[in-house]
């Protein structure tokens, strides 16, 4: 049966001319992979001194695509011009005995996904069938989709669920599942709609929350995403807001509260600021000492160091004294001995002021004690708080130094920052113009490769216009030997009759 077929298609090439078919119409592979395409031709003549096979990809949708162009084969010197973009990546071999030519790409791509050309050029075999195509599709899985919520979840609002992948080859379907606050499979609303993996909600409540999935899905396996829909009356978002306001007001408050009392302590004077007790003697007048007490030399007065009690005292002693002095009188004046009375009156008397007197004195020093008791609590505190102003000192001294040196090392980074920056600023430069001369390079050699091929392709065309030449002597040589054969039969049959 193969026999009959090649005989078949041996006719049909030479009685039509030049037939090329790809028998897979479809190639499917992973991508990264590897792909073998396989184009036969059938040329009209079996001896073809020149064939050339071009292997090319049709454009996409995008505009600014002009196509791939992945190489030719020629068959004169076996020569395959790959292109440079492929170079490493395809491989074009030729079998033209066998007329088969074979299209092997590697770690095939999303760019490669696409139809596939393979087309025949043979000089003077131009009619027929010249080139065909085949569908390479590249596999990709679809990636992790991602879901949204388009609108307000709020009751009687319309929203929308979205699901999409940003890569997947064939492009992905998506199939959303619903289930409510129980975890229950459920189906959806009569008015919901799918399409493309947006799922629209309409008039939406509460039994319209619940756990959404949707599943994204192609030849290659599945991958899905997933989101909690709570649909709450528009009042909850009012006082949640509310709330918030509220709470912020009241941490405010606190707060200029707590900075006010802080402000009031600072405020309040020192327990020891205060001097000593300032004492001071008068001496008393003539007139005075006849009023309260003949005997009386002079008053002594304690200034900011006798209290109210202390004076009521002075005033009781002078009452008793001026009682005593009255009675001595009386007694002086029944006993007719005055002086005597008198001498001992002013005696009692003077024991009297001494004992006062140093009972004063005890008092004036009990303070001067107490105050001097503060006064060393006071340096006491004093001295505290210079050795914590010695050590907020020593810390802050330290700081500083930490500071300094922190800045001494920042100042070596942005040294070792900018010497790295101006070496690889270098190496850039260098880069650039080791790409731009190998550019250069490159396109030098695509020019005189493309310039060869243009020159080939002249010699070809030249050929080719000599071949039409040849063809067309042919025929005019063909067109007199068939008049001199037509000439030669009616000769013949003018001889015969």
């Amino acid at each position: 049966m193969p026999a009959v077929r090649f005989v078949f298609s041996v006719v049909v090439s030479s009685s039509f001319g030049l037939d090329v078919t790809i028998s897979q119409p479809t190639y499917e592979v992973m991508r990264g992979e590897e792909v073998n395409i396989m184009c036969h031709f059938q040329p009209k003549n079996q001896v073809n001194r020149l064939i050339v096979i071009t292997w090319t990809a049709e454009p996409d949708d995008s505009f600014d695509d002009e196509g791939i162009s992945f190489g030719t084969f020629y068959s004169d010197d076996g020569h395959v011009d790959i292109n440079q973009m492929y170079e490493g990546k395809a491989q074009i071999t030729s079998d033209v005995d066998a007329r088969i030519s074979q299209l092997i790409l590697k770690q095939v791509t999303m760019r490669e996904s696409r139809r596939i050309k393979c087309r025949v050029q043979i000089p003077g075999d131009d009619m027929g069938q010249t080139s065909a195509t085949t569908s390479l599709v590249v596999l990709v899985a679809p990636s992790a989709p991602a879901c949204r919520i388009q609108g307000t979840a709020e009751y009687g609002y319309n929203i929308s669920l979205t699901c999409a992948s940003d890569e997947g080859s064939p492009v992905p379907t998506y199939q959303w599942q619903s289930y409510d606050v129980r975890n229950v499979l459920r189906s959806f609303p009569p008015k919901t709609t799918e399409k493309d993996g947006v799922l629209s909600l309409f008039n939406v409540s509460s039994d319209t929350s619940g756990y959404y999935i949707c599943t994204a899905t192609n030849k290659i396996r599945s991958a899905t995403c997933n989101l909690t829909l709570a649909v709450m009356p528009s009042t909850m978002k009012i006082g949640a807001t509310a709330g918030i306001i509220g709470g912020c007001i009241a941490g405010i408050a606190v707060l200029v509260l707590f900075i006010y009392c802080c402000c009031r302590k600072k405020e309040k004077p020192e327990e020891f600021a205060m001097g000593p007790p300032v004492i001071e003697y008068h001496d008393t007048s003539e007139k005075d000492v006849k009023e309260e007490d003949p005997l009386d030399l002079r008053r002594a007065s304690i200034e900011g160091g006798i209290d109210q009690g202390e004076k009521n005292e002075l005033k009781a002693g002078k009452n008793s004294n001026l009682r005593g002095s009255e009675d001595s009188d009386r007694n002086s004046n029944r006993r007719f001995n005055v002086g005597d009375d008198q001498e001992r009156t002013a005696d009692c008397r003077e024991d009297e002021r001494r004992e006062r007197d140093e009972d004063h004195r005890g008092h004036y020093g009990d303070r001067q004690d107490r105050y001097d008791d503060r006064r060393d609590h006071y340096d006491d505190r004093q001295d505290n708080r210079d050795r914590y102003d010695d050590r907020y000192n020593d810390r802050r001294d330290r700081f500083d130094d930490h500071q300094d040196r922190y800045d001494d090392r920042r100042d070596r980074y942005d040294d070792r920052y900018d010497d790295r920056r101006y070496r690889y600023d270098d190496r850039q430069d260098r880069y650039e113009d080791r790409r731009y001369h190998h550019h250069n390079e490159h396109q030098d050699h695509y020019d005189d490769r493309r310039g060869h091929y243009d020159d080939r392709h002249d010699h070809y065309n030249d050929r080719r216009d000599h071949y039409d030449d040849r063809q067309g002597r042919y025929d005019d040589q063909r067109d007199r030997y068939d008049d001199r054969h037509d000439d030669y039969d009616d000769h013949k049959n003018r001889h015969r009759g």
